[in-house]
């Protein structure tokens, strides 16, 4: 194998993928992640089939099955509550496969952080890289805990925040989008077995996706900036929805006041035109390409990027040809994701019938894209 000693930075769905499927390949990995201890992140999260593929290929969809739920159709309706479609969700994973999962993303975390664990990966939490060195045939990473140590290859795994770009000379940045987000887990109906999404309200767009057998995860699309007009979390979360009905009237009569929700803008991020790696260290995942949750394709490519890394890499061949054909193989399909949710980004805060119809045009045209395999 071209690598046999590698560091990962970064215990998110990339990080903790790459490390998982290192590791199955007979590599011994190291992972150091700035946070303390494995944080489980409250709200919810819709996985696309491409995504669940991954999953798969890892021996972890089974398991991650047993906790979220998994469904076939996306339903679209009015903000007054009045159903206008529902179609058959993308199999972008194959037939095999459901074309989504809701699930918690603690759920998900936990699962790859157990097999973590039985897989005898070294994990250091709390920790991060200061600086790396690269040689002819190894790295040298010197750690915030003040190891130094030599590795086959340092993967960069630290999220649309990274700070490893910085020392990758990347000057690419994450932008904002234009719009943010309220998240909530809540209550569900029977009746909201799949995904759905609300248009012509006040609001962008509203959404649920269920996640269990009672409970959903719920959203609302808005404007790039908090409205700072003194309402708690919930009673903001409780007038974003005011204008929706139908199921959304369920959910906004079942957020408590204690439910973990938040408020975030959503940012955007590209390296289009740089390199992704530099000699033995390489950037995957958020760190290089992140974009907004309009298609939910963000677990799907960072899980895709992790798991191609790890199957490139432990190839026989020359390292630095194994990576540059790595960026070349996953650019384009990355890029047609980021491009493509950005035009929807604008269709949105455009509005209108047109616009819809044209979501719809781009959105049926990138998951035909995306069921071709990676």
């Amino acid at each position: 194998m071209s690598v046999k000693n590698v560091l990962v930075v970064g215990g998110g769905i990339t990080g903790t993928v790459v490390s998982v499927a290192l590791a199955q390949r007979g590599v011994k990995v190291t992972l150091v992640e700035r946070a303390p201890q494995w944080y489980g992140v409250g709200h919810g999260i819709t996985i696309q089939g491409n995504a669940l593929k991954v999953f798969k290929a890892i021996g972890a969809y089974d398991k991650m099955a047993e906790h979220g739920e998994t469904f076939d159709w996306l339903a679209m309706y009015h903000a007054s509550g009045a159903e206008i479609a529902r179609m058959p969700a993308a199999k972008t994973g194959g037939d095999d496969l459901p074309g989504t999962m809701g699930a918690l993303r603690s759920d998900i975390q936990n699962v790859l952080v157990d097999m973590i664990h039985e897989l005898g990966i070294e994990v250091r939490l709390g920790t991060e890289l200061q600086k790396f060195e690269n040689h002819a045939d190894h790295v040298t990473a010197t750690l915030s805990d003040g190891t130094v140590a030599d590795f086959d290859l340092i993967v960069g795994a630290d999220g649309i925040n990274s700070t490893m770009r910085g020392m990758l000379d990347i000057t690419h940045d994450k932008k904002p989008s234009g719009m943010g987000i309220w998240r909530v887990v809540t209550k569900r109906t029977p009746e909201m077995d799949c995904s759905g999404l609300a248009y012509g309200g006040p609001q962008y767009k509203a959404g649920y996706t269920p996640i269990s057998k009672d409970l959903c995860y719920a959203f609302v699309l808005t404007k790039g900036e908090l409205d700072k007009n003194g309402l708690s979390d919930s009673d903001e979360f409780r007038r974003m929805l005011e204008g929706y009905h139908g199921h959304f009237d369920y959910i906004r009569e079942n957020i408590k006041d204690d439910d973990y929700l938040n408020w975030t803008p959503i940012e955007w991020l590209f390296v289009n035109d740089q390199p992704w790696h530099q000699g033995r260290v390489i950037l995957i995942g958020d760190a290089v390409h992140a974009c907004p949750p309009l298609i939910a394709q963000g677990a799907a490519q960072c899980a895709e990027d992790a798991l191609i890394l790890a199957e490139s890499v432990t190839q026989d061949g020359d390292l630095e040809t194994l990576l540059t054909d790595y960026e070349a193989r996953r650019k384009p399909r990355v890029g047609m994701v980021v491009d493509n949710t950005m035009k929807l980004v604008d269709l949105e805060i455009k509005g209108g019938p047109e616009s819809g119809q044209e979501a719809g045009k781009i959105m049926g045209m990138t998951f035909g894209m995306l069921s071709v395999p990676a």
